[in-house]
């Protein structure tokens, strides 16, 4: 059997892959709307290990909320953090149509880490990967690990009923890559458009 026969299954990363993500502008954004600076948000997110701790499924959404808004020294709505978690992300409408496209001959799926507050609000985060992927767009968090843990690709894998060695992985990060690599899936470090259109092809998921 050809490794092209074999993929059943592509799953995509989201961020870095079908959507470009500016950290900087979700911090600029969240600044301005809860009157505090870019510098404190980074560290209420991301220095504190907040964000980190809500990837991995620690954190429950709202417990996450309210451990920013203290960090923050304000009440964090939902709404509030999700405007700036927009501000972030632009789909790239490229690899959207090659997901697309792979469609067409396979399942396809996206593993994100990232907690629930992204997933469940994918409609208005990023509409056309939510169109696109429907239901089948898992949060790390769901799983209890973050991805390069063995733990999130298996989980996901579970939730989708499919085997590692017939999943195709595709992820902009080279040590998620490895760690699904690890976790006996096939995979592909994403760097543009062009090099995923020669990867899916060489897979058998789309033609030339």
């Amino acid at each position: 059997m050809t490794a092209a026969a074999a993929i059943h299954v592509v799953l995509f990363d989201m961020e870095g892959v079908l959507s470009h993500y500016d950290r900087e502008a979700r911090a600029e954004r969240l600044a301005a709307l809860t009157g505090t600076t870019p510098e404190a948000v980074r560290e209420a997110i991301w220095g504190s290990g907040l964000e980190a701790r809500a990837d991995a499924g620690e954190l429950a959404p709202d417990v996450y909320l309210r451990a920013l808004g203290e960090l923050l020294g304000c009440d964090m709505e939902r709404e509030t953090w999700l405007a700036a978690r927009r501000a972030s992300i632009t789909p790239n409408e490229a690899a959207i149509a090659l997901a697309a496209r792979a469609a067409q001959r396979c399942r396809i799926a996206v593993l994100t880490n990232n907690s629930r507050l992204v997933t469940d609000h994918l409609d208005y985060l990023n509409p056309p990967v939510a169109r696109l992927f429907g239901e089948r767009v898992y949060a790390c968090a769901a799983f209890g690990a973050t991805k390069p843990a063995a733990q999130a690709y298996l989980g996901c894998l579970a939730q989708l009923g499919a085997a590692p060695h017939e999943t195709l992985f595709i992820d902009d990060g080279e040590a998620n890559v490895q760690g699904a690599l690890a976790a006996g899936l096939r995979a592909c470090h994403f760097v543009d458009v062009e090099t995923l259109a020669q990867d899916l092809c060489r897979f058998g998921v789309i033609d030339d």
